[in-house]
This record gives structure tokens, sequence and C-alpha cells, in this order.
């Protein structure tokens, strides 16, 4: 590591802490050359292949965005949407790919998604699915019906049922 006051080619590690919920090493480094101190920042780096072939740097606040958009008006907080953001990154990583697809990321994002409130998991599946017609939402529903209710009952839901 350049210490970036003389440019001097090596550095003594001072500290180290891992910081971002543990996804970043923190290090408090000397120049041995000039004494002085600065602090460097080590992260893994995860890139997100777009549709078109070009590849970003993964950025949990798309993820956060795109799932806020999913729960407007939904009683979702911003610490639960946060939450949600930091499992789909941790579910990612733990893949252990360098690089991922963006199709992949939404994929990664409807299981917890879905637990955190369904009426947003429709809205967002509907989009990362490619949903084209509503028998497609209907097949959902039911499904997420029949979970609810159980394995013992019949999934089709009943006339006159309160739900």
């Amino acid at each position: 590591m350049h210490c970036p006051f003389c440019r001097h080619t090596d550095s003594r590690v001072i500290d180290s802490r891992t910081t971002d919920d543990g996804t970043a090493i923190r290090r408090r480094r000397q120049c041995p050359a000039c004494g002085r101190r600065f602090t460097t920042l080590e992260t893994s780096s995860l890139n997100v292949v777009k549709r078109s072939g070009s590849t970003e740097p993964f950025s949990r606040a798309k993820v956060l965005s795109g799932v806020r958009k999913a729960c407007q008006g939904r009683p979702v907080s911003e610490d639960a949407l946060a939450l949600l953001a930091q499992r789909v990154e941790e579910a990612i990583r733990a893949q252990g790919s360098a690089e991922i697809e963006t199709h992949e990321v939404g994929m990664a994002v409807l299981p917890p998604l879905r637990e955190l409130d369904e009426i947003a998991y429709l809205r967002f599946a509907s989009v990362y699915q490619a949903w084209e017609s509503l028998e497609d939402f209907e097949a959902a529903i039911v499904l997420l019906r029949a979970e609810h209710s159980g394995p013992e009952t019949h999934p089709e839901p009943t006339v006159g049922a309160d739900r």
C-alpha cells in the first residue's frame, strides 16, 4: 500500500476492524518513511452484469430502491427494508461468485420480500418473473393462499370465504 503523503511503497497496519455489517475491513496504517497515519477500506468486489452486457458494482442502495417502490403504500418500515437489502446482499455473496446477473439479484429479493409483505412480493414478482397475464397473478395468489391454509385444506378459495 503506497503512502498517500510521501508515496513510499510500504506501510504498517496498526489496527483492523470490520465495518458495514462485516462486508468491509477498515485498516489504520502508518508509513515507516514519513510516520504519517492513514486509513484504508478493503471490500470484496461483486459486479452485476446488466442486460446490455455492461457491468457495474453491486449496490445495496439499488436493491433498496427497487424494493421501496414495491412496498409503496404498504405498512413496511425503513428498518425492515434495510434488513431485507442486507439479507439479499448476504445471499448473493454466499453464492461465491464475483459476478451476478441483474435477473438473479431480482430473484434473490423474492423470498425475503415474500416474508415481509405479500402484496409487495406480488408487485415485485410481476416484474422480475415477467408475468404477462392475469392468470400469472391468479396462480401466485392461489399458491400464497394454499400456504396460508396449510396442507390439509384444498388450495382453491371457497365461495363466501372471508379472504
